[in-house]
């Protein structure tokens, strides 16, 4: 027998994941930002904010931006002095961040449409790798957290802000019913796709706790490995560093 994934509450074959996450994203890529911002009452953007200082961009610096979509993160790092390689699986989001960054008036992005658990990028070349709200979208994060390791210089970091599980009582439930009940009518309203939204939801539901997730970090090689939850869990900041 195949081997299966979750692809959010579902479980499907491992090899049909990537074409179904990918779906999703290219229903989702040009009303991708108004949605964040709608589910997240903008709070997203104070997470990012929060994300990049933990990053400490420097100028001159490689940095790779994995499923960097949209370029959110990117142009943050960018207005830092960070030399930011922008990869996605996903060419249409890729498009929507390469038009972003036109608007912007920033061509200093490198744009590389990559599979996160087989990056075509040599060892040790990056000072820094980020990823935000995308391994939880990836078939296998085992293999994308080795090549995270792979790709890092010794003394790299590696970033990753990421869905959780929030353990404050009360606001906990709230949430579910909130992310279960009200997301998805909101994707639909928005964007015109309730279905993509729902499986978002069910996607960080899936997700590892925080304790496992940094388990796997730890496992694929990396050091000094830290945990910062943010509203009780809801979101983490995980970090490790290549020694």
């Amino acid at each position: 027998m195949s081997e299966t994934v979750s692809f959010g509450y579902e479980e499907v074959a491992a090899e049909e994941k990537a074409g179904k996450v990918g779906a999703i994203f290219s229903n989702v890529a040009r009303k991708y930002d108004i949605m964040n911002d709608a589910m997240s009452a903008g709070m997203h953007r104070v997470w990012k904010d929060d994300f990049v200082r933990r990053v400490k961009p420097r100028a001159g610096e490689q940095i790779l931006d994995m499923a960097g979509g949209t370029g959110d993160i990117a142009f943050r790092m960018e207005a830092k002095g960070a030399i930011v390689t922008v990869s996605d699986i996903n060419q249409d989001m890729l498009d929507v961040g390469i038009e972003r960054a036109m608007e912007r008036g920033i061509d200093t992005l490198v744009w590389s449409r990559q599979n996160a658990e087989e990056l075509s990028f040599p060892d040790r070349h990056f000072d820094a790798y980020t990823i935000a709200f995308g391994i939880r979208n990836v078939t296998h994060i085992d293999k994308a957290l080795a090549e995270a390791h792979r790709v890092l210089k010794y003394g790299g970091r590696f970033f990753c802000l990421e869905f959780s599980t929030t353990q404050w009582p009360g606001f906990k439930e709230v949430y579910d019913a909130y992310s279960h009940k009200l997301v998805p009518k909101l994707g639909k309203m928005i964007a015109g796709d309730a279905d993509s939204y729902r499986y978002l939801i069910e996607s960080i539901r899936r997700f590892p706790p925080m304790p496992e997730f940094e388990g796997m970090i730890r496992a694929a090689g990396f050091k000094h490995t830290k945990v910062e939850p943010i509203l009780g869990g809801l979101v983490a900041i995980h970090s490790g560093w290549k020694v």
